[in-house]
C-alpha cells in the first residue's frame, strides 16, 4: 500500500520541481510584478486551463523571469516557478519588494555585494557561496539584499530563489515541498464548519480521513480511506518536524492503531474533521485533549 503513494509523491514532487522548479533568477530577469487582483493563480503553463500550483494575494510581489506573449508572464512566487496572467499583474523593472530570500551560487566562488546595481559600483562585502540573503527589491537584473546589516546589490546570475532561510533538505526540495504545504493547509482551510458524518467522502460532509483524503485529492494524492491505513501513506515525522500539510494521528478508546487523522497547519495547530463539534475545525497539538492522545506524523509529500 506504500509503494504506489510514494509513486504518486514522486510524480507530484517532480512535476513541481521541473514544471514550477526552484529559480536560477538570471539577469534575464524582467522585473517584479505586484498582484493586482485579489487572488492570482500561479499556473504549470500560460494557460488559463493549466494546472494550478500556487495562488498569490493581492499585493504579493513576484519575480518576473520572461515575457512569455499573450500578456503571460513566467514569474518566481515564493521559490516556485510558473505563470502569471498579466492582466492581473503591475510589472517595473525597477521595484523595492519583500520578494523573500536568495541562495548565493557561485560555484564555490564569493560573490561581491554592491553599493548599485552594475559591477562599476563599489563593493560593500563579500558574500561567500551558500550565503542567504533577504531580496528586498530588484534593479535591472540585479538584487538588492540585505546582508548582515547591510543593503547592496548582487547579480541575479549568481542567485537561487530560497523558501525560507534555513532548512535541512536540499533547497528544491524543500521550496517546492513548502509551498505546497501552505497550498493544502489553505485549501483545507475552506472547508471550515462543515459537518462532521460517519463515512463522510466531501466536499458536504467528512469523517476525519474521508476530509484528509479529500483535500489531498484536490492535489493529485490519493491517501488510503481510513485513519489507520493512511498510516502507511508517507513518511514518519517527529513532532517537532511537523510542516504545514503533513498528517498528524491520534489514538484513544480504540484497540486499532490510531482513531483519529487531521492535517498540521503550523504554529502547534491541525484542522480536522471534529467528532468533539461534528465540524471541520482548528484544534491545538501544544496542550489539552489532542496533546495528550497525539502518537504519530507522516510527511506526504
Amino acid at each position: 500500500m506504500i509503494q504506489p503513494v510514494k509513486v504518486l509523491r514522486t510524480v507530484f514532487l517532480t512535476a513541481v520541481v521541473s514544471a514550477a522548479c526552484i529559480v536560477s533568477a538570471a539577469a534575464a530577469s524582467v522585473g517584479v510584478g505586484t498582484v493586482t487582483a485579489d487572488a492570482l493563480r500561479l499556473r504549470e503553463n500560460a494557460s488559463t486551463e493549466s494546472t494550478i500550483l500556487a495562488t498569490a494575494a493581492k499585493g504579493d510581489s513576484v519575480i518576473i523571469l520572461a515575457d512569455a506573449g499573450n500578456n503571460w508572464y513566467k514569474v518566481d512566487y515564493r521559490s516556485v516557478q510558473g505563470y502569471m496572467s498579466g492582466e492581473y499583474l503591475t510589472v517595473a523593472t525597477t521595484a523595492d519588494a519583500a520578494i523573500g530570500y536568495g541562495k548565493v551560487s557561485a560555484g564555490g566562488s564569493s560573490l561581491n555585494l554592491r553599493s548599485g546595481a552594475g559591477t562599476s559600483y563599489s563593493i560593500v562585502s563579500s558574500l561567500p557561496d551558500g550565503t542567504i540573503v533577504e531580496i528586498v527589491g530588484i534593479d535591472n537584473g540585479w538584487y538588492k539584499v540585505q546582508y548582515s546589516g547591510k543593503t547592496g546589490y548582487v547579480s541575479s546570475d549568481y542567485m537561487v530563489t530560497v523558501k525560507d532561510s534555513v532548512g535541512s533538505r536540499s533547497t528544491a526540495e524543500a521550496a517546492a515541498s513548502s509551498a505546497i504545504g501552505d497550498q493544502i493547509v489553505a485549501y483545507a482551510k475552506q472547508f471550515l464548519g462543515t459537518p462532521y458524518v460517519y463515512g463522510g467522502n466531501g466536499p458536504n460532509s467528512f469523517d476525519c480521513s474521508g476530509f484528509t483524503k479529500y483535500v489531498y485529492s484536490h492535489f493529485g494524492v490519493t491517501l488510503n480511506r481510513t485513519a489507520t491505513d493512511q498510516l502507511a501513506n508517507g513518511t514518519a515525522v517527529s513532532k517537532s518536524e511537523l510542516q504545514p500539510g503533513d498528517l498528524v494521528f491520534f489514538r484513544a478508546n480504540t484497540t486499532k492503531p490510531v482513531s483519529h487523522v487531521g492535517i498540521y497547519i503550523g504554529n502547534g495547530q491541525f484542522i480536522h474533521a471534529s467528532t468533539n463539534t461534528y465540524s471541520v475545525q482548528i484544534d491545538t497539538l501544544s496542550s489539552g485533549y489532542y496533546s495528550r492522545v497525539y502518537v504519530y506524523g507522516r510527511h506526504i509529500l
